[in-house]
């Protein structure tokens, strides 16, 4: 019977290789149990939802201003941008344009840390789990018709983000003095409804000049009237045992494009005068001048009729071009009057020179007595 003798430097170099194996083994099980740990750690928008406990019957989150000490109040930044000028209306004095509102305020019970959530600082949740401002336009004479959007952008930090398109119609205070080179000012005033300035203070987030920037960049229509700025100031509405309201005024400056009205009625206005000017050329033996007089005049009165219903009845002061529609109209009056009178003169002439005429034959016809020379 053989015994195997194994070198002691070969047996030390086998445990090395065993202890070589080891250590790999152990780095390796290290690696893939920090692998997996870092795998297993996921967030998703929901846990950052339950961690807030947002869920409809959480009323203490909906019915109140969201703040832990009822004495500060709620700062609620507001901006806003215009995309079209739907229609301006001067009989019945509205104004009707299209906009965005964008607000954002601070509420006081939703906070998470980011760290904790893989770096999610923002969740978007649906509109009727929080509480919202109420904010109205004063302006407003009819039932907006509102595009909202049916979440809000909740940032860590408790920012509420909510944003919603309005088409509004709203009153304004026409001034058609110079119509059509006119220009108008628009006002939209924002506050809250029942909340006061101890309750809810409103900023505006953009000033005049940037308003009317942002506003030009996203304009999408106009109409017949170019938007020319939007003027920003804030003041205070005060109301005797009720308190005050922080409103902040919009002011919309638009201007009227007045080439179609100069091509359809004011140059037209110009060529019946110049036609009826030119009737003095015709001749007056026949009443085809004033048929035609006549019939510039009914022209003119359909003119003047649809100014009638474009303009305002209750004015403050006279348009501009209803005075000039009316002093066109006068002198086409008094020259159709001219007219008449010219023929009533001529018609009476001619009745007089026949008269006179038939008297002559009449006496040169008359038999002449006995004995005397029939003579004229």
């Amino acid at each position: 019977m053989q015994t195997l003798i194994i070198p002691s430097k070969s047996l030390h170099q086998t445990h090395w290789q065993l202890s070589m194996n080891l250590c790999l083994l152990l780095l390796l099980s290290v690696l893939c149990l920090t692998a997996d740990v870092c795998a297993a750690k996921v967030c998703s928008l929901q846990d950052v939802v339950d961690h807030l406990n947002l869920t409809a019957n959480r009323n203490r989150l909906t019915t109140v201003r969201p703040v832990r000490d009822w004495t500060v109040p709620t700062v609620v930044h507001l901006d806003i941008f215009i995309y079209a000028i739907l229609s301006v209306h001067e009989k019945s004095q509205t104004f009707t344009p299209y906009i965005w509102i964008m607000t954002y305020w601070k509420n006081d019970f939703i906070f998470w840390d980011p760290e904790d959530f893989c770096g999610i600082q923002q969740v978007i949740i649906p509109r009727h789990l929080l509480w919202k401002p109420d904010l109205i336009i004063y302006e407003t004479m009819d039932k907006t018709e509102a595009s909202e959007s049916p979440y809000l952008v909740v940032k860590h930090n408790g920012e509420v983000l909510m944003d919603s398109n309005i088409k509004v119609v709203s009153t304004c205070a026409i001034d058609v003095l110079k119509f059509p080179f006119d220009t108008q000012k628009c006002n939209l005033t924002f506050s809250s409804a029942v909340h006061t300035d101890k309750e809810i203070q409103l900023v505006p987030v953009s000033n005049s000049s940037r308003a009317t920037k942002n506003s030009q960049e996203i304009m999408q229509t106009q109409g017949e009237w170019e938007f020319l700025n939007v003027s920003v100031h804030t003041k205070t509405l005060d109301i005797a045992e009720l308190g005050s309201w922080d409103l902040v005024v919009y002011t919309i400056t638009i201007r009227r494009v007045p080439l179609l009205y100069v091509l359809t009625f004011i140059l037209p206005i110009l060529f019946f005068l110049t036609l009826d000017l030119a009737s003095f050329f015709m001749s007056d033996t026949r009443g085809d001048k004033l048929c035609f007089k006549v019939t510039v005049l009914l022209a003119m009165s359909v003119l003047l009729l649809i100014l009638t219903d474009t303009l305002p009845s209750k004015a403050k002061k006279t348009p501009l071009i209803a005075v000039y529609v009316i002093v066109v109209f006068a002198f086409m009056l008094l020259s159709v009057l001219e007219t008449i009178l010219v023929v009533y003169l001529m018609e009476r002439a001619s009745t007089q020179q026949a008269r006179w005429l038939g008297r002559g034959v009449s006496c040169r016809r008359a038999p002449s007595p006995e004995g005397l020379p029939n003579s004229d």
